[in-house]
């Protein structure tokens, strides 16, 4: 199923085009280098085909386009997830690019909740390192996703944060397994 979502503020304007049957597809330009290559790896192993155009407010700073991407991003994944059926629900990744490894554990819950545990910070070229939480935050909320993403070890910024995109992308690929046998995963019979 694809799914389309438009949202227009005075300080972005954002299109995401977005389809969780797909292989891996991308077309991303939000007009950060550094974060069209995050959504890229994101699309690439989470095999969500993905399309993303953001114009935003970049003489301020990329704060603003990268919260509302995520934001965006969350609200079509909420539509696209639940009611959630004979899928595991529940998965964990580790990935590891060279000597950083982070961690993902989820659960699609349709309860938001984020433990965000990576020390990182500074800058990668001129992205600020500190708005990956921003995004993982907004996705989180918006798409009713409990999320733990933990620096396992690491020293290179740029190493960790692709990491922490990858972990992102393999433990949703995961949760979204097929299991006709799961029905509603859920003791309470609904998501």
């Amino acid at each position: 199923m694809i799914k389309e979502l438009k949202r227009v503020t005075k300080e972005t304007d954002i299109e995401i085009k977005a389809d969780l049957q797909g292989s891996g597809v991308s077309k991303i330009d939000t007009g950060i280098g550094f974060f069209d290559h995050m959504l890229e790896a994101f699309s690439k192993h989470s095999f969500i085909d993905l399309e993303i155009t953001c114009r935003g407010d970049l003489h301020v700073d990329f704060h603003h386009s990268v919260e509302d991407i995520g934001i965006v991003l969350g609200q079509i994944l909420k539509d696209l997830l639940y009611p959630l059926q004979n899928v595991e629900r529940f998965s964990n990744s580790v990935v590891v690019m060279d000597e950083a490894a982070v961690e993902c554990d989820m659960d699609l819950s349709n309860r938001a909740y984020l433990v965000y545990e990576i020390e990182a910070d500074g800058k990668i070229g001129a992205f600020d390192v500190e708005l990956c939480e921003e995004f993982f935050r907004a996705v989180v909320v918006n798409a009713g996703i409990s999320m733990h993403l933990i620096k396992k070890r690491g020293k290179n910024k740029h190493h960790i944060i692709e990491a922490a995109f990858k972990a992102f992308a393999l433990s949703l690929r995961r949760a979204l397994v097929k299991n006709d046998r799961a029905g509603t995963p859920s003791t309470k019979g609904v998501l």
